[in-house]
């Protein structure tokens, strides 16, 4: 059983003195015909993780004080704001009565245009007529050849870490150009679109749901400066509080490794008032835990057969 997993020795002291939590980090609930960046888990599987996790261990929130915590537990976690969360994730979470926590962008939701990375999927994998071949000056090696499927792949592999990298602004610069060489619009496809604000007002209104904020835009914000980060986070929260209609206390780093955030980063998430922050490195939860900056583990869409030992895994790390 997990709950016995072996610890590596500094972690049997570290755990003994103190309990840990182990905080889970899930993006979507469906089913998808292709899934480029792994972040979609099937209804079934995810079923099954909650159903063993439900039945092994206690599942906290992640806006709790876990100082409380008398023996390992687990915490349930989504970032992003995809409206499968709320279509099919929830009543998963509901036939389990665990409690989760979902930190959203609010500017997909505003716009409903959906998210960089879907857009650009859909335009250069799944668009059937593009040129021969696209140019962006200044962007990695600048040319690229579209002719064949396989030129589209590798063109989509080579500008998502670059996106991920790249001031909001310049990011959408390059956005904008690939729509006018594409001769596309702005938009997404029922497959993956974000909430709206409607969903999420009825989202969060479940007791099981807690909303957190995840920034406007899903930047990385190492990337920006202080007076942008400060928009990004701040503004993210504002937002959230005046759809909701309440206190936002949570929020989630956009990629979430340490080198997607940084001091300037943490301390605007202290001044917003934000009493706990996730990150998206691997590691425990303790009470000694900076709780700007607490660890998760990425889940992606494994079967029990092979959830179970890495959830083993987890425990050691």
């Amino acid at each position: 059983m997990a709950r016995r997993a072996v610890f590596t020795p500094i972690k049997t002291v570290l755990n003994r003195i103190d309990p840990p939590v182990l905080v889970l980090l899930y993006h979507r609930v469906t089913t998808l015909p292709e899934d480029p960046e792994l972040l979609a888990v099937t209804p079934e599987n995810f079923r099954a993780h909650l159903g063993y996790l439900a039945e092994h261990f206690p599942i906290v929130r992640f806006e709790e004080d876990w100082d409380a915590v008398s023996k390992p537990a687990v915490c349930i976690t989504f970032d992003d704001g995809y409206a499968d969360n709320l279509l099919e994730a929830l009543p998963i979470l509901d036939e389990f009565q665990v409690p989760a926590t979902f930190f959203v962008s609010t500017g997909p939701i505003a716009t409903t245009g959906g998210f960089w990375w879907d857009e650009l999927h859909r335009i250069l994998v799944e668009h059937r007529e593009l040129p021969g071949e696209l140019t962006l000056p200044g962007v990695g090696k600048g040319f690229w050849p579209t002719r064949t499927a396989a030129e589209r792949e590798r063109l989509y592999g080579e500008l998502v870490p670059y996106l991920v990298a790249a001031p909001t602004g310049h990011r959408e610069e390059i956005r904008t150009e690939i729509r006018r060489w594409s001769a596309t619009v702005p938009g997404c496809d029922d497959r993956h679109r974000p909430l709206t604000v409607e969903e999420l007002r009825r989202f969060a209104a479940n007791r099981l749901v807690t909303i957190g904020a995840h920034t406007v835009t899903h930047s990385r914000l190492s990337a920006l400066s202080e007076p942008a980060q400060r928009e990004e986070i701040l503004a993210s929260k504002r937002q959230l509080e005046q759809w909701l209609g309440g206190e936002v206390s949570v929020f989630s780093y956009p990629y979430g490794r340490r080198c997607h955030y940084n001091r300037d980063s943490i301390a605007l998430c202290r001044e917003a008032g934000f009493r706990k922050v996730a990150s998206n490195f691997p590691g425990q939860a303790h009470r000694w835990t900076d709780p700007y900056q607490v660890p998760r583990h990425l889940v992606r869409n494994w079967h029990l057969a092979e959830f179970v030992p890495r959830l083993r895994a987890f425990w050691t790390r």
